[in-house]
């Protein structure tokens, strides 16, 4: 798992990044999810809303599940529950992600070890948005 004070591999992870597919990316204007989503936006990620429940988010078509995506995901960023996070990380194995980005406050250790073991790179309890912000400058 990532050191929690390894910002160069996060820094390399997010300058090699172009897509992140945003699991339980919000409609809500308010919420952590739909902020972070947003702003991956504006930074220039090709970003691709997972939801179930959503067909579009800020104009970008929302899928049901990582499966769904058309394009290849380089980053999985997940907003679920620790505990919801197992399968998540199945499906990202599954589809070639090479970066499980749970977000700050999701610990899952047993799934992080899953997707280190399957050759994925690990970031834990960890907020995308501040990451890329502080390296942006």
């Amino acid at each position: 798992m990532l050191p929690l004070n390894s910002m160069q591999v996060i820094n390399d992870i997010l300058r090699s990044s172009s897509s992140i597919a945003v699991v339980g990316f919000s409609p809500k204007e308010n919420r952590p999810s739909h902020i972070v989503g947003k702003y991956l936006i504006k930074a220039g990620f090709r970003v691709y809303p997972v939801n179930p429940g959503v067909s579009e988010i800020l104009g970008h078509v929302c899928y049901p599940d990582l499966f769904s995506i058309p394009d290849q995901v380089d980053v999985v960023d997940i907003f679920r529950r620790s505990e919801d996070v197992g399968p998540i990380v199945e499906a990202a194995i599954a589809i070639g992600a090479k970066v499980v980005w749970m977000q700050q406050g999701i610990i899952n250790k047993e799934a992080a070890i899953l997707a280190e073991k399957a050759g994925l790179q690990v970031v834990m309890d960890r907020c995308i948005k501040i990451d890329h912000m502080q390296l942006a400058g």
